[in-house]
């Protein structure tokens, strides 16, 4: 959405930025009368708080399917109001993003299931552990029980981050190679969720680096453009491994 993000409250003259706060409300009286200083910039990227202290302070106490049905609303709520445009600005597909939607998908399929492997628990108790700071188990750790839940994660996550990467670009000259490589970066995306994520860690990784790498790329670095193009070839069915 587009917002004039610079406000000054019309009851106290407070002046606040809602892309810091995410508030309408004027943070000095409250008040939602307000108005805005200057002109509409795109912005979807809501102030949203990741903390999983709680869920993990109960460890110790409740059984694992109620950790994970409580870590997945969490997930859900962040990720759900989470955007990737800031004021105008196109953001990173960051850590925090990728380790909250990977314990959503995860802790779905963990509170689903009536047996697990000492494996698939410990896998979700490393996300659970560190999801909040950013940290994402490494490739080499992905239980394959589990990696349709990181592949399907990593395919939203980047689905949505595409979505964002489009709006940024609305006002904006792309090339044909950039439009080409964001079409085939949504093939890409369409292939694993219709695969349900049933692709191995590597190529969700890969399809986080080739996405990373268009989104420098359209920001002007023609290097990182270059391997964003690489990375999606390889992507193909039967490209270079």
């Amino acid at each position: 959405m587009k917002i004039r993000g610079e406000r000054k409250c019309t009851e106290c003259g407070t002046q606040w930025s809602y892309y810091e706060t995410g508030s309408v409300g004027c943070p000095a009286c409250g008040s939602l009368r307000s108005v805005g200083l200057d002109d509409r910039t795109e912005h979807t990227d809501l102030s949203v708080e990741f903390d999983l202290t709680s869920v993990r302070n109960d460890i110790d106490d409740v059984s694992t399917d109620n950790l994970a049905r409580r870590a997945r609303d969490h997930a859900k709520e962040y990720t759900r109001r989470r955007g990737f445009i800031n004021a105008g600005d196109l953001r990173e597909l960051d850590d925090r993003y990728l380790a909250a939607i990977e314990l959503r998908h995860v802790a779905d399929v963990v509170g689903r299931e009536r047996r697990l492997e000492d494996r698939e628990e410990l896998y979700f108790l490393s996300l659970l552990r560190g999801a909040d700071a950013g940290e994402r188990p490494p490739v080499a750790e992905v239980p394959p029980t589990l990696r349709g839940a990181r592949g399907l994660a990593y395919a939203n996550a980047v689905r949505e981050y595409r979505r964002d990467v489009r709006s940024w670009t609305e006002d904006r000259e792309l090339t044909d190679a950039e439009r080409g490589a964001l079409e085939t970066l949504g093939d890409h995306v369409k292939r694993i969720r219709m695969l349900d994520g049933d692709v191995d860690p590597e190529t969700a990784e890969r399809l986080l680096e080739a996405t990373r790498d268009l989104a420098n790329g359209l920001r002007g670095d023609e290097l990182a453009f270059t391997q964003a193009q690489d990375r999606l070839e390889e992507l193909e069915p039967g490209g270079v491994t």
